[in-house]
């Protein structure tokens, strides 16, 4: 198994070590391994767990939500995971649905600035 150091993973992600580092802490992503010298190994897995984080960010999940979220993403088979993961989907669309809007009053926002430009 191919096995990345957190600086690759960063890059890969498009996020910072410390953001990284700070969901270790946390519980939300852990390393698979670790090399002889210390340094943290992550794999392809881990890396797309990285991104399903980074892709809750921008809908206001709360480090806990993620963390509610990843639990029952890990427990396919209990029936309990599965109805939690159906309220995460709705609380999302719902989410999406307000960033839409705010998309939407900015995009008004800037045509009335830039009519005033013009």
């Amino acid at each position: 198994m191919d096995m990345m150091q957190i600086g690759e993973l960063a890059d890969r992600a498009e996020l910072s070590l410390r953001t990284i580092r700070h969901y270790d802490e946390v519980g939300l992503l852990k390393p698979s391994g670790r090399s002889d010298g210390g340094f943290r190994l992550y794999t392809e897995g881990d890396l797309e767990r990285l991104l399903l984080i980074r892709r809750m960010k921008p809908l206001g999940f709360t480090l806990d939500e993620m963390g509610e979220l990843l639990a029952a993403i890990d427990a396919p088979q209990d029936p309990a995971s599965a109805r939690r993961l159906a309220d995460f989907h709705t609380e999302a669309l719902q989410r999406r649905e307000k960033l839409a809007r705010q998309v939407a009053w900015a995009d008004e926002f800037l045509g009335l600035l830039e009519a005033r430009e013009g």
